[in-house]
């Protein structure tokens, strides 16, 4: 691979990348992927249940390796990932879907993860800033529920704090809204915006931003990229507009309302 390919700013740039799944690596969901994210840039990669959409996301963070090509994430080749590089891994936060919560541990406890392993904190200055982060996504009265007693919806909101307690600079998030309610839905899709733009609990430094859904209908908007993935295949859409207008049928497959859908 020719070095002078890469983009040297690029958060994520995969270049004849082939993704595998994790549970069988001789699985390909997709092959010759090139893409490249800039720094705050918000990308949404749709694709239809079963797409590899959470395969993708994996190998775009450095979690799971390309099968073939390259991928690199500021800078560093994932194949490269290693304790030399944990300060890069580090400007990466991942929210999984469903959350993926430790069972046993409290809200408090799961979100201080993160910081308990890599921040040299005391155990005061870890509290206030789990404290602040949790008044800031409305956790507080559950701080000390433990994740298994915890509703789905601030489940998923309590993951999306443990990803974002070290302040990353790239977030991707799996499906993020799958089993949300109307009114975390609707918070959620704020937030990911105000993230965007530069949130306080960042000082107001923008982040990018790379999510997954398998229904384009709540994404729209002017300043966001998207990209499909289907039947083995990524293609980049480009800017809403370009979404609205595709041709392609697995573009208004996850345009359509589903079937039986009461308006």
């Amino acid at each position: 691979m020719n070095e002078t390919a890469f983009t040297a700013s690029a958060v994520i740039e995969m270049r004849d990348a082939g993704i595998s799944t994790l549970r069988d690596s001789s699985l390909i969901v997709a092959e010759n992927v090139n893409w490249s994210v800039a720094p705050g840039e918000f990308w949404v990669v749709a694709g239809q249940q079963q797409s590899g959409k959470s395969d993708f996301l994996m190998t775009a963070a450095g979690l799971l390796l390309p099968t073939q090509g390259s991928c690199r994430v500021f800078g560093c080749e994932t194949n490269d990932f290693g304790e030399a590089q944990v300060a890069e891994r580090l400007r990466v936060g991942f929210v999984f879907a469903g959350g993926k919560m430790f069972s046993h541990l409290t809200v408090a406890e799961n979100v201080a993860l993160p910081l308990l392993y890599h921040k040299d904190l005391t155990d005061l200055e870890m509290a206030r800033e789990v404290e602040t982060l949790l008044e800031l996504m409305e956790l507080t009265p559950f701080a000390n529920a433990t994740s298994a007693n915890l509703a789905a919806n601030w489940r998923q909101r309590a993951a999306l704090a443990r990803a974002l307690i070290l302040k990353p600079e790239l977030l991707l998030l799996d499906n993020p809204l799958g089993g949300l309610g109307a009114r975390h839905r609707h918070w959620l899709l704020q937030f990911l915006e105000q993230l965007q733009r530069g949130h306080e609990w960042f000082e107001a430094r923008p982040l990018t931003l790379v999510v997954t859904t398998d229904d384009l209908r709540p994404w729209p908007h002017a300043q966001r990229k998207y990209a499909v993935l289907h039947e083995g295949s990524f293609s980049g859409l480009g800017s809403w507009g370009d979404v609205a207008s595709a041709s392609h049928h697995a573009v208004k497959e996850l345009l359509a309302e589903p079937a039986g859908a009461i308006m």
